[in-house]
């Protein structure tokens, strides 16, 4: 191996993606190896390494193997990796708006995680929080400590999360 080439599992290692996972999407058509050893191990280079980054960034995103198929599409052709050349006029205008799309796209999913995420971490703080109201009571059973009845807690310290 000349050093330009890295074997699947340097790939999954850099890439934090598992063996199988670079299997499904090289099945799938989104990334292929870009040679092979002569006893058939896949190698690939630092550009497949990036285009597995990008498939990678996008499934958290929720892009689909097809959406992921289509991006890496106007990607490649607008870096000229088709074959012909990086595109001119109207084509490359045509491209442009598509990536547009997707940054879009991207955009928005990021701000419904983030949504998501502020309720999440509003759970877990409301959850923290009845722990605490809880924990005095706990200790008040057993060391009998404050001013409560046998009656049970008080009803201001099992409030609903």
């Amino acid at each position: 191996m000349d050093g330009k080439h890295m074997q699947i599992g340097e790939v999954a290692a850099r890439t934090e993606l598992s063996l199988r996972t670079i299997r499904h999407y090289e099945e799938a058509g989104l990334v292929a190896p870009s040679a092979r050893s002569q006893g058939g191990f896949r190698l690939y280079t630092e550009a497949d390494v990036d285009r597995l980054m990008v498939i990678r960034r996008m499934k958290p995103l929720g892009f689909t193997l097809d959406r992921m198929r289509d991006l890496l599409a106007v990607t490649d052709r607008l870096d000229g990796h088709a074959g012909t050349g990086p595109p001119e006029g109207d084509e490359r205008g045509e491209l442009l708006e598509s990536l547009r799309g997707f940054e879009e796209a991207a955009r928005r999913r990021t701000a419904d995680l983030r949504t998501q995420l502020a309720r999440a971490e509003e759970f877990a703080a409301a959850l923290r929080e009845r722990i605490e109201r809880i924990e005095p009571v706990e200790s008040d059973r057993t060391g009998r400590t404050g001013g409560e009845s046998e009656g049970g807690p008080h009803p201001e310290r099992t409030a609903p999360v």
